[in-house]
């Protein structure tokens, strides 16, 4: 009957503070911060201090439980307002795109070299071997190649898949590829970055793996002498994509590295120090990805002019660079 007269005591004389700060917290949950008055703004840090206050006094004293749970509760959502981040989701986003994904890259440049390296290598590797003899082609790619762009393949065939033109194209042919390529290209970013906690070992197999891949389909339209032209096609969206790839393979190599060379941590403690900066680099791959996606289904089909499209991978290339490597100035304080 004491502690029931103690709880029912402690609750009246600190209720109505409980029950102002409560409502502050729920107008500031519905309409943000920027709708408390000035008085409600001041009164909010004192209201959170007592409420703690509170919490601590019931807890040592062994209150009611439902007394305590309010409050665990009622502190929990103000301290959120009175420390949290006061930035609405926009902001967020602008700072990420402002800051945090340029500063992640441009401090991760040896990864990324490294994973250009592997990616580059396959392709180059996939290239020489398949101009000095197409059965390589065949080792690769296996003999049901997408849509018969093969060593078999005549010039004019190969020619009609890389301009837009309804006499010699199917209806839907030049985007079903699209299609194809950038699913396979997501798909091996997307692995790229998850699987390279196990060393970044799956990291530079994939890499290899897509450079063999576009590598050797470059070869073929090199030998018939179409590399100029399909040069173009692929880069008009592959500046974009493949930045992505390379940047997310670096985003596993950071994470492959701190799992290999822990330091003084424990490998997990490594990888989840350096996996704040990879996420960061992979989530912005995906709005890469989504670019190139857009470039790939419009610009590139639309766009049947060699010279435009050299014009447009170009651009695109000097943007990311500038984008990720130009230091920028320090925000004001």
């Amino acid at each position: 009957m004491t502690d029931l007269l103690k709880s029912y005591r402690f609750r009246e004389e600190r209720q109505s503070d409980w029950k102002r700060l409560d409502l502050i917290l729920t107008r500031a949950e519905n309409g943000g911060v920027k709708s408390l008055t000035d008085e409600q703004m001041l009164a909010l840090p004192r209201l959170y201090r007592q409420a703690v206050s509170s919490l601590s006094v019931a807890r040592s004293i062994s209150l009611d439980q439902n007394v305590i749970s309010y409050l665990e509760s009622l502190c929990t959502r103000a301290y959120f307002f009175v420390y949290g981040a006061r930035t609405t989701l926009g902001e967020r986003m602008m700072q990420f795109l402002r800051r945090d994904w340029p500063a992640a890259v441009s401090q991760s440049v040896w990864t990324t070299l490294l994973a250009a390296f592997f990616f580059f290598g396959g392709w180059a590797l996939a290239f020489f071997l398949c101009l000095q003899d197409m059965e390589w082609f065949w080792t690769f790619h296996g003999q049901n190649f997408f849509d018969g762009r093969n060593p078999d393949a005549a010039v004019e065939y190969l020619r009609s898949t890389i301009y837009t033109d309804e006499r010699t194209t199917g209806d839907g042919e030049l985007t079903a590829f699209s299609s194809f390529l950038f699913n396979n290209n997501a798909q091996i970013a997307l692995f790229a970055f998850a699987l390279g906690f196990a060393f970044g070992i799956p990291t530079a197999w994939l890499l290899v793996y897509n450079g063999v891949m576009i590598g050797s389909l470059y070869a073929v339209f090199w030998d018939k002498g179409l590399g100029y032209e399909f040069t173009g096609w692929l880069m008009i969206h592959g500046v974009t994509e493949l930045f992505a790839i390379v940047l997310a393979g670096a985003a596993g190599f950071a994470i492959g590295g701190a799992v290999a060379f822990p330091g003084g941590r424990t490998r997990l403690a490594s990888a989840r120090a350096a996996g704040q900066k990879a996420a960061t680099i992979a989530m912005g791959c995906v709005l890469m990805l989504i670019i190139a996606a857009l470039l790939e289904g419009f610009g590139r089909q639309l766009i049947n002019s060699d010279t435009i499209r050299y014009a447009v991978a170009g651009g695109t290339l000097v943007v990311w660079l500038v984008y990720f490597y130009v230091p920028r100035k320090a925000p004001d304080a």
